[in-house]
């Protein structure tokens, strides 16, 4: 019998800090452990106790490259909770600032942290040696996104002008109009984007995931909708925490989320750009469609590996959709509705760019939080990790231990984990026995 370790002491283009051990017996894996031991920080605990208003500052705190998600949902949870129902140029408005993260967010992943993987080189620097001209692309794309937020969210990171019952401040039609130009060049760009991720070479492997994404009745999921997975989920987003559940498990300090209803040891599920995919095609706008069958894509894409694609899909849709909000854009009478404090309890969910992104708040009479609730998607995708791990390796175990660990770690990219938000992430140990 002998034993092989594989270290990555450091996973490189991810968020975070962690380590991935696998263990390998007699040709079988027998054991994967995402294993995170930074500890959380306590973003619910200190938001206890603070005014409602403050909520949107605070969360945007949790992470640095999508900041707009975490304030979304926890105005659109607080909104809930006060009774405030916020509509026309307003919601427009919201849509447009997370277009605009989705972009830079979007953009960084594809071109900067995963392109890497896929042509064998260790990061974006040395990428951009053979390849300046596709990383200066992503980089203007990015920068377009960062303006968007820049200009609807006060500044490109950890934006300010977001409250509850809508702005700070709006912006005029002049102030949008520069933003249309550059969008203009940021969809053709785009388009080329998913042009070129498609001609990379796509590892084989499949997973019979549970989706799980939001759904509306008209658009592409960023903000609102109902609940939805393709094994007959269907549930209002109030709904969440009886059908979810988070639980500790030995080997990690950050929570694991699982559906309660599938059974004892089951229930993970898969959230994010391959999610929502698969659940929204039909909300995809018409050149986004396009694009994605000349990829050859169909309305349905169950390999991780290809999420890249996927991810490219979503940037030329939501560039399109920003194009057509600022065109459609009228100023609001006022740049917030009011929103005066009562007890109540409200819930909300977004899509991150990596997927659902639940927040939970209980209010008293004088609108100071009593308790929060935040999961984020990297802690719901952690169960579905692990299990693609395990079914990968046992799939490759012929592939030499150098290209397996590298793939190994480029499935772990595949998800785009920020586990800043859910914790941290590194270091990956292979034992074959």
């Amino acid at each position: 019998m002998s034993t092989r370790t594989i270290k990555v002491d450091y996973l490189a283009r991810v968020e975070g800090e962690g380590a991935l051990h696998i263990k390998i017996k007699d040709g079988r894996v027998t054991g994967v452990q995402l294993q995170i031991w930074e500890p959380p920080r306590f973003f619910e605990a200190f938001l206890r106790g603070r005014h409602f208003t403050e909520a949107p500052d605070i969360t945007a705190r949790i992470c640095g490259i999508c900041p707009v998600a975490y304030q979304m949902s926890s105005v659109h949870a607080m909104e809930e909770a006060l009774k405030v129902q916020v509509a026309g140029p307003l919601r427009a408005l919201r849509r447009l600032l997370y277009c605009g993260e989705w972009i830079e967010s979007h953009a960084l992943h594809l071109f900067m942290l995963h392109a890497p993987d896929f042509l064998g080189y260790e990061d974006s620097l040395q990428m951009a040696r053979d390849h300046p001209d596709i990383v200066k692309l992503g980089l203007q794309l990015k920068k377009v996104g960062n303006e968007l937020v820049t200009l609807l969210g006060g500044r490109e990171i950890h934006p300010i002008n977001v409250r509850v019952g809508g702005f700070y401040k709006v912006p005029t039609k002049g102030e949008l109009a520069p933003l249309a130009e550059r969008l203009a060049w940021a969809r053709d760009a785009a388009r080329q984007t998913v042009a070129w991720v498609a001609g990379l070479p796509f590892p084989e492997y499949e997973a019979d995931y549970e989706f799980v994404a939001l759904r509306h009745e008209e658009e592409y999921p960023l903000n609102a909708g109902r609940l939805v997975s393709n094994r007959g989920l269907d549930i209002p987003v109030r709904d969440y925490e009886k059908y979810f559940q988070e639980e500790h498990v030995p080997h990690s300090h950050a929570l694991h989320s699982h559906l309660k209803t599938r059974g004892q040891g089951r229930g993970s599920y898969l959230v994010g750009p391959l999610a929502r995919y698969n659940l929204n095609f039909d909300r995809l706008s018409p050149l986004a469609q396009e694009a994605a069958g000349q990829a050859g894509l169909g309305p349905e894409c169950r390999n991780p590996f290809q999420s890249i694609v996927v991810r490219a899909v979503e940037m030329l849709h939501v560039v399109d959709e920003a194009l057509g909000l600022i065109a459609a854009y009228e100023m609001p009478d006022a740049p917030a509705l009011p929103a005066a404090p009562r007890a109540g309890v409200g819930s909300a969910c977004t899509e991150a760019p990596r997927g659902i992104l639940y927040h939970r708040y209980r209010l008293d009479e004088a609108g100071l939080i009593q308790e929060a609730k935040i999961v984020p998607p990297t802690s719901q995708n952690q169960k579905s990790m692990e299990s693609d791990l395990g079914q990968f390796v046992a799939g490759h175990l012929d592939l030499p231990q150098d290209q397996l660990t590298w793939q190994c770690e480029q499935m772990i990219r595949n998800y785009d984990p920020c586990i800043s938000c859910a914790t941290h992430f590194l270091k990956l140990q292979l034992d074959r026995e």
